[in-house]
């Protein structure tokens, strides 16, 4: 499949999408697409949302959804602390004075900042037994961010994409 025909896969389902579910369908789409590691990202959603929705708005539902899903990898990684911490509890205990020591805070929203799945960092919070207030404060932040600048982004160059790849006689179609 060449690379226009997946756009326009993409962008011709996502418009379906968008007519259906709005907020409630990014919120979901990120929730899930967090929550496992699916080879389908989300930010591709929150882009191609952008063009209909308010960015500001869809960035808060894409982040919040993110941000929810991701607290499977962390509630996976608290109930393993248990079988890690019998073998290797000194070692625990270290990497979690490191990271604190190392403005942890500021890590969990940089490591939110890429389209590279979090759930590494999920799981990882959790097994440290990272405080949950603090861990879902900054992955919201850092999912924010993400979401916003992707919206932003799809917001204004949406119709470039569009252009660029002829793809508005297709859309055409859809409509009618």
């Amino acid at each position: 499949m060449s690379i226009t025909a997946t756009i326009i896969s993409i962008l011709a389902g996502s418009y379906a999408f968008i007519n259906s579910w709005g907020y409630i369908g990014i919120f979901l789409t990120s929730l899930i697409t967090s929550a496992v590691v699916l080879p389908f990202p989300g930010f591709i959603m929150v882009f191609s949302f952008a063009s209909v929705l308010n960015p500001f708005v869809l960035a808060f539902a894409a982040a919040l959804g993110g941000a929810i899903g991701s607290l499977t990898s962390y509630l996976i990684g608290l109930g393993g602390k248990e079988l890690l911490e019998k073998r290797y509890e000194h070692k625990l205990i270290e990497m979690r004075k490191t990271f604190k020591k190392y403005g942890s805070f500021l890590w969990i929203i940089v490591a939110n900042l890429t389209p590279i799945p979090d759930n590494l960092m999920s799981a990882f919070c959790g097994i440290i037994r990272y405080d949950f207030k603090r861990y879902f404060l900054a992955m919201f932040i850092g999912k924010f961010i993400f979401a916003l600048l992707i919206s932003l982004a799809g917001y204004y160059s949406i119709n470039w994409v569009v252009d660029y790849f002829n793809l508005e006689s297709y859309f055409a179609t859809l409509v009618v």
